[in-house]
């Protein structure tokens, strides 16, 4: 089984970082292949960077649906599921945003939960999003840290002690499960849980495991009315976006590590190891 795991942000130490987090949950007979922009937002922090975040989304998957073997699954590595829909509509095959598999991961787990995210401005979205996942209910906290996206690309950032004590005051105010609130968050879980005291679900992990298990089951995306393919289907061609990233498959893709454009591809890794094109 293969996932290819998309960053929408152009931040190359950001998206290994998610890879790796995706890697630990990942069956052994799961491949996780991550990708993120050479151009476009360096971070997800307003609606304008939303918009170039799904128009990246949007691209890699289309590149990816060139190659010679399409993921059997696809993962949007942001909280404010950029693209979400779009994404459905090019593909049968699962597609999950993180933000909607933590929340539903975390409604598993406890009956209430919190969620920590990092810039105040996007407090917005994230309540839309609670609406539109029906957890209303669930949600009792949403809370913003003041950190950046890119200051969480140090893993050994002094940040992890601001998402602790927000974490803290969650579970304090009636939180069974914090659910962090940005990709860039996704090493911190086994700490944070630690040290909180309450399950903590990072979305990437959460969205990785729903992926697996509906490729298993054999669900994909509805084709029915909203999710139908668009009328008019982007193509992956030398003069587009996805043109840079380059198309999935082993003659395709640009490895981590690998030759410089115009020169022969590193090998791809075996089943298991880490691809990240950029």
């Amino acid at each position: 089984m293969r996932i290819l795991l998309i960053n929408p942000n152009t931040s190359w130490a950001m998206t290994e970082k998610i890879a790796e987090a995706a890697r630990e949950v990942a069956g052994p007979d799961v491949l996780i292949e991550a990708a993120c922009p050479v151009d476009g937002a360096a971070a997800i922090e307003s609606h304008t960077d939303e918009i170039a975040a799904a128009a990246a989304v949007v691209e890699l998957i289309t590149a990816d649906r060139a190659g010679s073997d399409p993921a059997d699954a696809y993962v949007i590595a942001c909280f404010g599921d950029p693209g979400l829909d779009a994404a459905r509509e090019l593909v049968e095959v699962p597609v999950l945003g993180i933000a909607e598999a933590a929340m539903h991961m975390a409604s598993v787990s406890g009956r209430h939960f919190g969620v920590v995210t990092t810039l105040s401005r996007t407090l917005g979205r994230a309540h839309d999003l609670v609406s539109r996942y029906g957890m209303e209910r669930a949600c009792v906290s949403l809370a913003a840290t003041g950190i950046p996206v890119l200051d969480l690309e140090d893993t050994g950032s002094p940040a992890v002690e601001t998402i602790a004590r927000f974490s803290a005051e969650a579970a304090a105010a009636g939180a069974d499960v914090v659910v962090l609130g940005c990709a860039g968050m996704a090493d911190l879980c086994t700490e944070l849980t630690a040290r909180v005291g309450v399950p903590v679900v990072d979305g990437v992990a959460a969205a990785v495991g729903m992926a697996s298990g509906m490729v298993r089951m054999g669900l994909g995306t509805s084709k029915r009315d909203e999710y139908a393919l668009p009328p008019r289907v982007p193509v992956a061609d030398a003069g587009s976006a996805s043109g840079a990233w380059g198309a999935s498959g082993a003659g395709a893709m640009r490895l981590a590590g690998s030759a410089a454009n115009g020169e022969t591809p590193a090998a791809p890794p075996q089943a298991g190891d880490l691809a990240v094109f950029a």
